[in-house]
């Protein structure tokens, strides 16, 4: 990430903090990926080789910029699903591609439900999902998660320490599979990976 860039996410950072704090309405907040955890995400992109990424859960397109930003290291493309208008997050793409020419035709912005957008997916073509929406609704999305990917492939879920008992039923479901690795990281509010060997 050059620093244009970098100066950018951290600014948006700043402001998601400033705006949460003053936002009563939980639905509301941007709820920001830390930067910590952010810089994790964009390294395991990096690691894994992924090409085809999914975030479920834009806000304003914090996130969303960390991601494009590692799959222009591998050649791939970010899809960002969120229920909600995506205008915000792309006019913070806007100001980013003006810091990192071609960050903007790496990914693609989509308003529907993440569980219904993972049911269309075919088996094993996603590289790496991004959970970071509503955790009560990820066990409704089930198998889905899973079956999109490839072998190789990685899931990380967002939140599994600050909102454990919210998360828990679909670690439960993820427990179960045996293709997956997974463990929780203890970085900003937890992230947990799962890895599929087969």
């Amino acid at each position: 990430m050059n620093e244009r860039l970098s100066a950018l996410v951290r600014e948006l950072y700043a402001d998601g903090i400033a705006h949460d704090a003053a936002q009563p309405d939980r639905l509301l907040k941007r709820r920001n990926l830390e930067p910590a955890t952010a810089e994790l995400l964009g390294l395991i992109v990096r690691i894994a080789g992924a090409r085809q990424v999914v975030e479920i859960g834009t806000a304003n397109g914090h996130s969303t910029l960390w991601l494009a930003d590692a799959v222009g290291d591998t050649g791939g493309q970010l899809v960002s699903i969120d229920t909600a208008t995506n205008d915000e997050a792309r006019a913070n793409l806007v100001r980013a591609y003006a810091a990192q020419a071609g960050l903007a035709e790496r990914v693609e912005f989509r308003q529907e439900d993440g569980g219904a957008y993972l049911a269309r997916l075919a088996d094993g073509s996603v590289d790496l999902l991004f959970l970071d929406a509503e955790r009560v609704e990820y066990p409704t999305w089930w198998p889905h998660p899973t079956r999109v990917l490839r072998a190789g492939g990685v899931l990380a879920i967002d939140n599994v320490l600050s909102h454990a008992d919210e998360v828990a039923p679909f670690l439960r479901l993820l427990s179960g599979e045996p293709a997956l690795v997974d463990a929780t990281v203890a970085v900003g509010k937890g992230l947990h990976l799962a890895w599929r060997a087969v």
